[in-house]
């Protein structure tokens, strides 16, 4: 690493005052241990994700409200439960540290006066992908990776991209040829290798997966790689600071891949184990579009893994995910919170994208938009309370959505 680069970095992270308590990988199925220090995907004896585990008793030490305080206000906060060893490694734009908005005009018009909307569209480029790559990434350049293969329905892309980028390492792009205009000039702008394919997200990861083979890249992949969902775990650390050490009744979360369902639920977990939080839980949400819901038809049939969704077509290209390979880590969050899965249609999404502009200036993207609706709809049925507390999760801005927004 050259001179200029190492102090890029240090300038960067000078304020990254706890070490990592990184242990192992082990796999979130069968359980088989894995090495963290050297590149790792999936299991290699069952082919499930793998997941990061750290010392939690060595962690709490420094891992507390009193040891959080004074720390820089970002995910990199959390160093002591993030994966990165050297934090001369970490490669950050300022991704995390998202606002947690009381939204009373927009509770009263629902009937659920508790509600908040989680607003992950100020991150780094523009929605909450950039933790995930933050992560992905630094790991990535603290394993000596220097190609990086992503599939993407459009913002995982924008993210890959910009942090490669900032790292200074090669990412290699695949998304739908029908992904808005401005993400696509989004990831070219920021220099990735991007090839634009004529289907979904999993033709694109088929791509990804040939280049992975013929050039070496390593693939990040939702959840087939370890580390992209130590950043998005980090929503569930700042809303156990952001609720006072307490959590919401409902968590409602736009699920494509599902990992920020995954992440959170692992983060409460780390949470509990270090005695910071009880064994109260959130009820996690999941939602879907109408055009592609395949984790609502497996929850809803009781099956342990969601079959493939045919002709997957809806204007939320983040959750147009036909396949989610987590598909049996995302079943299980559901139902170990005994939480809940409800598809919206795109006119529902539609509507909700404007009611979160009229209502609480919020420019939400339609994945975000859909758990508003998904809201609505589970009001109107008799499955959420107006009395329960409840956050909503806009993972993204709407200014990438310029197909969507209001005319004249």
């Amino acid at each position: 690493m050259c001179a200029h680069s190492r102090a890029r970095r240090m300038s960067d992270h000078h304020a990254i005052s706890a070490t990592s308590a990184l242990t192992h990988l082990e796999c979130a199925v069968c359980g088989e241990r894995h090495n963290a220090n050297v590149p790792q995907t999936i299991c290699r004896e069952c082919g499930r994700p793998l997941l990061a585990r750290y010392d939690l008793p060595g962690a709490r030490r420094t891992f507390s409200p009193s040891g959080l305080e004074g720390r820089r206000w970002d995910m990199w906060r959390y160093a002591e439960l993030m994966p990165v060893l050297d934090p001369t490694f970490v490669v950050s734009l300022g991704e995390g540290a998202t606002p947690l908005r009381r939204t009373p005009r927009l509770g009263a018009a629902v009937g659920v006066p508790r509600l908040a909307v989680k607003e992950e569209g100020g991150n780094p480029t523009g929605s909450f992908k950039a933790r995930g790559l933050s992560a992905a990434v630094s790991k990535a350049l603290e394993l000596g990776i220097r190609d990086i293969g992503v599939p993407t329905a459009g913002n995982a892309g924008a993210a890959a991209a910009a942090y490669a980028a900032r790292a200074g390492i090669r990412a290699h792009v695949a998304m739908p040829r029908d992904t808005p205009q401005p993400i696509i000039d989004e990831v070219r702008t920021y220099g990735a290798d991007l090839t634009l394919v004529d289907g979904l997200i999993s033709d694109a990861g088929r791509l990804i997966a040939e280049g992975c083979v013929q050039h070496g890249w390593f693939d990040v992949s939702t959840l087939k790689e370890p580390y992209r969902v130590e950043g998005k775990k980090t929503m569930g650390f700042e809303l156990w600071e952001q609720l006072g050490g307490d959590l919401a009744d409902y968590l409602i979360y736009p699920t494509g891949g599902g990992t920020g369902l995954i992440g959170m639920w692992k983060a409460f977990e780390e949470l509990e184990a270090m005695g910071l939080l009880g064994p109260e839980r959130p009820r996690m949400v999941a939602v879907q579009s109408s055009g592609c819901a395949p984790i609502v038809r497996a929850f809803e049939a009781g099956a342990e893994r969601a079959e493939p969704w045919a002709d997957a077509a809806t204007l939320a290209p983040g959750i147009r995910v036909p396949s989610p390979f987590a598909d049996d880590l995302i079943l299980r969050v559901l139902r170990d919170s005994e939480g809940l899965a409800v598809a919206v249609t795109d006119d529902e999404i539609r509507a909700a994208m404007g009611e979160l502009a009229r209502t609480e200036g919020i420019d939400a993207c339609p994945e975000g938009a859909a758990t508003l609706a998904g809201l609505r709809r589970l009001v109107a049925e008799g499955r959420i309370e107006g009395s329960a507390s409840v956050v909503l999760f806009n993972t993204g801005t709407g200014l990438k959505h310029p197909e969507l927004r209001a005319r004249g």
